[in-house]
């Protein structure tokens, strides 16, 4: 009897990842391709969806080599990735986003921040979408994104017959259907999946934004987390090495996969599961929190009625740069150079040896605010700017270390301001689960325990937003009657590390002193 298999695809900021997965769980075999970004200003990032396509079809073919997997084995799929903008005509050809007009660069990257007047004159709307989004309107959500895109590219708008978020522009190209998932609407396009009415037309025309049901062929209804989107075609089965009788589930925003794969084993008992924390932690970094009630928190997105699973709400805070953060701080220092993982695991090796000798105390009168790249939680600010207090004229590679170590604990102090902040509103946060590539940097694991008090869960998965993929994908090949069943049988468990009580009084010092930069700096923007 052949065995049933999975194959789920993460798509990042910089590369498609797929995997092949058993029913229960397993990762058989992993592949990555990197995909490219264009950078036409500061604020501008596009992809191009035809390249990002084909690294996904490159990495799912080398992932099927490395499992030993044949294509009819494999019964289900599931696409998450980046909250992107793809924009397509009404016969699927890409359009361009980019100022530079060429075609290919038809996808305005999640991290674009060209929307930043947009995001505002949303947030003063004040319209009821705004309790559901944190209060404030963020340029990393894409109604702003397409009020820039309308106003600043009309032949593009005139032209556009299709938008999608990245995940349902992959669930459009393996299925050719126009379905969109209850993840990407309600969390990036002002979709109220809990009302009645789920699109609020009065909101949409105010932000001049009307005809977008019409121009970017919008649903009236979302399609729940791991909903059967159909099967392949049979192009796509062909790009992907695949059989027409693989079936695709309605997919997720990528840091929305993570937290599925690392708090899906907690959704027996979702009345306990507002305990927990996921941080899905890379280049940026994402919280997610899930309650049975809805939470609304000023400065974090949500609550989102079934974005993660159905039935559930989700709150997501975040960091914008956090990895970012660390690799600017390598290339900037004089002693820096290629952030690369052997750069990272240098600095983090000469930080516990000055450890050795300084202790906790090391370089405890640098102070860093890590907004470089705004704060997207849980103060609501794009327009946020970095601070570090405590420089000398030091510019060996001690130094560098030093400020790494500050940095690093800056970036946990920011994850400790927003699960205080959720826990005001009526979480009770005690245990972080960890995924993504900070689970490698051991310098940011310790701080994430000791910095916040928690305990920090590192999910024994190989990949858990592969994993949160895989069952999207059983779901969507009725292996389990449902998503919450098929995460119970597929969770893989993890490894607990207990917070150093005997570090916490220098955390509740640096975190009251950072507490008192973020009020000092906002005296001093005043003054601006």
């Amino acid at each position: 009897m052949t065995t049933s298999l999975l194959v789920a695809v993460d798509v990042g900021t910089g590369s498609a990842r797929a995997g092949v997965l058993t029913p229960q769980g397993e990762l058989l075999g992993r592949a990555e391709q990197s995909i490219a970004m264009n950078r036409t200003d500061a604020n501008h990032a596009e992809h191009d969806s035809e390249q990002i396509w084909q690294a996904v079809c490159m990495a799912v073919r080398a992932a099927m080599t490395l499992a030993d997997a044949r294509p009819e084995q494999i019964v289900g799929l599931g696409f998450d990735a980046t909250c992107s903008l793809v924009v397509r005509d009404a016969d699927g050809a890409p359009l361009t986003v980019s100022t530079g007009g060429q075609d290919r660069w038809d996808t305005i990257v999640w991290l674009d921040h060209r929307a930043l007047k947009e995001a505002d004159e949303c947030t003063r709307t004040g319209h009821d979408v705004l309790s559901y989004a944190g209060g404030v309107m963020s340029p990393e959500m894409e109604v702003p994104k397409l009020m820039w895109l309308k106003r600043h590219m009309p032949k593009t708008w005139a032209r556009a017959g299709m938008m999608f978020d990245l995940a349902d522009f992959l669930s459009w190209k393996a299925t050719g259907s126009l379905a969109r998932s209850q993840s990407t609407l309600t969390c990036k396009w002002t979709y109220l999946a809990h009302k009645p009415t789920c699109w609020q037309p009065d909101f949409l025309a105010q932000v001049g934004l009307a005809d977008l049901l019409h121009k970017a062929a919008l649903p009236t209804q979302a399609s729940p987390v791991g909903a059967n989107l159909g099967g392949l075609t049979a192009q796509a089965a062909n790009d992907l090495g695949l059989t027409i009788a693989c079936q695709v589930g309605a997919g997720l925003i990528d840091a929305h996969a993570g937290a599925l794969g690392v708090l899906g084993a907690f959704t027996r008992d979702v009345d306990t599961i507002d305990r927990h924390l996921a941080l899905i932690a890379g280049t940026s970094s994402c919280v997610m929190a899930l309650s049975a009630q809805d939470r609304p928190t000023t400065g974090v997105w949500g609550p989102y009625y079934g974005a993660v699973l159905p039935g559930v709400w989700l709150n997501e805070g975040g960091q914008s740069a956090t990895g970012a953060l660390l690799d600017h701080i390598i290339r900037w220092h004089s002693a820096g150079g290629e952030p690369d993982a052997r750069m990272h695991h240098a600095i983090a090796t000469r930080i516990m040896q000055l450890r050795q000798h300084e202790g906790l105390a090391l370089a405890d009168r640098l102070h860093v605010l890590p907004d470089f790249h705004g704060n997207r939680s849980p103060l609501g600010d794009p327009f946020a700017l970095g601070v570090i207090s405590g420089l000398t004229l030091d510019s060996d590679f001690d130094s560098l270390c030093r400020l790494y170590w500050r940095a690093s604990v800056s970036i946990a102090l920011g994850v400790r301001h927003i699960l205080e902040t959720l826990n005001t509103r009526g979480y009770a946060i005690d245990t972080l689960h960890v995924t993504g590539g900070h689970t490698k940097n051991a310098v940011l694991m310790e701080l994430y325990a000791d910095a916040t008090g928690c305990t920090v869960v590192e999910s024994a998965a190989k990949d858990a937003t592969l994993l949160g993929m895989a069952m999207v994908a059983a779901t969507a090949a009725n292996l389990y009657p449902s998503l919450d069943q098929a995460c119970a049988a597929m969770q893989q468990g993890g490894r607990a590390r207990a917070p150093n009580a005997a570090a916490r009084p220098q955390f509740d010092k640096d975190y009251s002193i950072f507490l008192e930069m973020l009020r000092q700096r906002q005296l001093i923007d005043a003054m601006v």
